[in-house]
């Protein structure tokens, strides 16, 4: 799609987002429009300037919009969403069950009733393999934690947890300012800001024992916001794995990363390297990440990166030397 075949549908799509979403701010309608803050409050200006024939003041889309706020006044009948293709759909719909089988991540029956609406939208089912959607009685019970620590993110308020962790073998009380949920292989996490650790940490949701939501806001710092380093995990079946062997001094790593034991039982209290699988973005990315564990995290399954790795730290060292 060229970029101003981009911008057309994004200006189509506006007028109905902001409705549906008044008073939201460009920040917040730059994420979910997938475009920067500046974008938005030119397209905003761009759509001052249209409307009806005649394109007097009371024939033009009419706004009032600062960065903080965005409101529609008059659509000019711009007010319903662009019907989806079905190249559009498809994925949509692909991404809604890949969340419902992520137990926890979204409202199991809000994602089937958004299904049943694409589906709706689009006349007919868009293959058997796709549309077959999960029923109520096929979703396992959620638990307490997990309601709550959506909850926290959607109110954007900091959550305390009683939390499992498999590399310590231990349960620890931590106050969490949340950033985002995220979905890596079937499985939830809550991305968030740990004031225990002074860092951006995930948190399983099936080693969450207890959440309470505080009534305090969360206030993640805004680098960790920003922060996309945890994006390179996002399930994404594109992505390359390697298979690691990590030293037990430094199992904790567990606890940082999205790193997948082979045998997740057999980590508590065990003097044994640990063998895990990891998804990575880039050689050059996963090089980086090895070579900062000073030989205690090694690669197993690709020769060349391991030898190139074993290159790169010969070279160093001789630089000391």
């Amino acid at each position: 799609m060229t970029s101003g075949t981009s911008r057309l549908t994004r200006l189509l799509v506006m007028v109905p987002y902001f409705l549906a979403n008044p008073g939201v701010s460009a920040a917040e309608a730059a994420r979910d429009l997938g475009t920067t803050p500046k974008q938005v409050m030119d397209d905003l200006n761009q759509l001052w300037m249209c409307g009806l024939p005649g394109y007097s003041p009371g024939d033009l889309i009419d706004l009032s919009f600062t960065e903080d706020s965005v409101e529609v006044t008059f659509s000019a009948g711009i007010d319903r969403p662009l019907k989806l293709t079905a190249a559009e759909a498809a994925p949509l719909l692909v991404a809604l069950r890949s969340l419902i089988d992520a137990s926890g991540v979204v409202d199991a029956a809000a994602a089937r009733r958004a299904i049943a609406k694409i589906e709706n939208a689009m006349g007919t089912p868009i293959g058997e393999a796709v549309t077959e959607t999960p029923t109520a009685e096929s979703d396992p019970a959620e638990s307490p934690a997990v309601i709550a620590v959506r909850d926290a993110v959607r109110r954007r308020h900091a959550v305390r947890l009683r939390y499992y962790s498999a590399s310590r073998d231990e349960v620890t009380d931590r106050v969490v300012d949340p950033i985002r949920i995220q979905a890596v292989d079937g499985r939830g996490y809550l991305e968030g800001w740990c004031r225990s650790s002074g860092g951006i940490r995930l948190f399983r949701f099936d080693r969450i024992d207890e959440a309470s939501v505080l009534e305090e806001v969360a206030r993640p710092p805004a680098t960790g916001e920003s922060d996309q380093t945890l994006a390179l995990f996002e399930s994404d079946p594109t992505l390359p794995q390697a298979v690691i062997q990590i030293d037990p001094e430094v199992i904790w790593v567990l606890d940082y990363y999205l790193i997948e034991p082979v045998d997740p039982d057999g980590i508590a209290g065990s003097d044994q390297p640990v063998l895990a699988t990891m998804t990575y973005g880039s050689t050059e990315w996963l090089t980086r990440f090895v070579l900062g564990f000073g030989g205690k995290i090694k690669v197993l399954n690709a020769d060349e990166m391991a030898a190139d790795i074993e290159a790169r730290a010969a070279a160093t060292l001789a630089m000391y030397s």
